[in-house]
């Protein structure tokens, strides 16, 4: 596979050129990285639209009483208590704002996975046939960075 067509492979669906080089830890991590982004985006999404849709709602705090009985005053039109105070809706404009905010966070999370699945199949596809192994090894007392380079 040519660096471009991996890098455009990737782009398209993260980690797909990762398995065509047998790197398939790579791969699984851009894939989980996906459906995880696309779920939070869905989520996001449900709660800015719920936002949305009850910004003028409110919650009936208290209904008005009849001060001779104590029992609430029954409308004779629609058989309800008829409501006297009533509570503003949670969902304000900076709250609305905060979960548009948060779901354009989860859209360029989904972006930057897909540029970084496809760089790094494009630096993958250049170094395929490069046989070199770097590494961290952990001591009792300190960590030791190696390498090694197969040259035939």
């Amino acid at each position: 596979m040519t660096p471009r067509r991996a890098f455009l492979s990737s782009l398209l669906i993260p980690g797909y050129a990762q398995t065509v080089f047998g790197r398939d830890h790579a791969a699984m991590l851009f894939a989980v990285i996906e459906i995880g982004s696309l779920g939070m985006a869905r989520k996001a999404a449900q709660d800015l639209a719920e936002a949305k849709a009850f910004v003028k709602d409110s919650i009936v705090a208290t209904y008005k009483i009849d001060p001779v009985t104590g029992i609430a005053i029954i409308d004779p039109k629609t058989g309800l208590p008829v409501p006297d105070t009533y509570i503003a809706s949670r969902f304000t404009p900076d709250r609305i704002k905060a979960r548009r905010t948060h779901y354009e966070d989860w859209i360029a999370a989904i972006l930057f996975n897909h540029l970084f699945s496809g760089a790094d199949a494009y630096v993958a596809a250049n170094l395929w046939d490069f046989k070199a192994n770097i590494g961290v090894v952990a001591t009792p007392n300190s960590a030791g960075v190696y390498a090694s380079l197969r040259l035939r």
